[in-house]
């Protein structure tokens, strides 16, 4: 308790760090329904009560946001690409978009007693880059569905303190980041054609001394996740990564899977007309949750 307690004031003493500044308007954020079940409804409804609270945000309104993310096409995808993410948040207008999925369900074990699990997997998405700024993943077990649910729900109607800081964070990031300043002769990437293209006359692609598979992780298992995930590499003429960018996210520790798999590849560079090229080029990774053991 003691611990507890001793963290949120260190978070809340962290606070004014992310302060609004004099005259900034407060991050808009969305709240989509996680799910259609009864548990995603009222999970979503409960942190978007909670974070109505809090004075350095406006939530965006609830009904707005169902009509504009339906306008959209959008059916609760947790797997979606940058453009696919920014569309979306301009469609509702807001900086932020939250969405996930929750549900209620029975647990079994051969050696274990069965219970009840109510989770939410919950998504905060950054509106202007699609970026995923960060996921959450809170559960609750019990004996009973309605007392695990309960638990869930308890959970979320708090102040959500770190989901705020997190935001405001990333907010104040991105400004701060803005476009790197040029250093010496600019690499030039050239993008890799499709196979089959006039453009690809004379090229061969890049290719890995050794393919590694990323690793399915251990909280992507728990979830039983089955997602795809994108990753933007640039490779120079020395068929060394130079830089990896997530353009699909899959949350769950996947993402950061792929780019540290990616970051240690070596490869055969792309030739043009037989001379080395840098190139960019993108890598997708399919993960299926593995087959249960017997």
């Amino acid at each position: 308790m003691l611990l507890r307690l001793a963290l949120v004031i260190l978070l809340l003493g962290c606070a004014p760090v992310f302060a609004q500044t004099a005259g900034e308007p407060r991050p808009r954020v969305a709240v989509l329904d996680f799910g259609q079940t009864e548990t995603g409804r009222s999970a979503s409804d409960a942190l978007a009560a909670s974070l109505a609270k809090d004075r350095s945000l406006k939530l965006v309104d609830r009904e707005l946001t169902r009509m504009a993310a339906a306008g959209m096409g959008y059916t609760g995808s947790l797997n979606m690409t940058l453009d696919e993410a920014r569309d979306l948040g301009a469609a509702i207008g807001c900086d932020f978009l939250i969405t996930g999925d929750a549900q209620a369900l029975r647990r079994s074990s051969s050696d274990a007693p069965a219970y009840h699990e109510a989770y939410a997997s919950i998504f905060f998405i950054s509106a202007r880059t699609g970026r995923l700024v960060m996921w959450s993943r809170p559960s609750k077990r019990a004996s009973k569905p309605d007392e695990a649910e309960k638990s869930l729900l308890e959970e979320l109607r708090r102040n959500p303190i770190l989901y705020r800081l997190a935001m405001l964070r990333w907010r104040e990031d991105e400004k701060a980041r803005g476009e790197p300043a040029a250093t010496g002769e600019e690499i030039v990437y050239e993008v890799a054609p499709e196979e089959g293209s006039a453009e690809a006359a004379g090229f061969r692609p890049p290719a890995p001394y050794r393919r590694v598979r990323p690793p399915y992780t251990e909280t992507a298992a728990a979830a039983e996740v089955e997602a795809t995930v994108d990753a933007q590499v640039e490779i120079g003429a020395d068929g060394e990564v130079a830089r990896v960018e997530i353009v699909r996210w899959a949350g769950f520790g996947l993402d950061e899977s792929v780019a540290a798999t990616v970051r240690r590849m070596h490869f055969r560079p792309a030739m043009r007309d037989g001379a080395p090229v840098p190139v960019r080029v993108l890598l997708r990774y399919n993960f299926r949750r593995p087959p249960k053991a017997k």
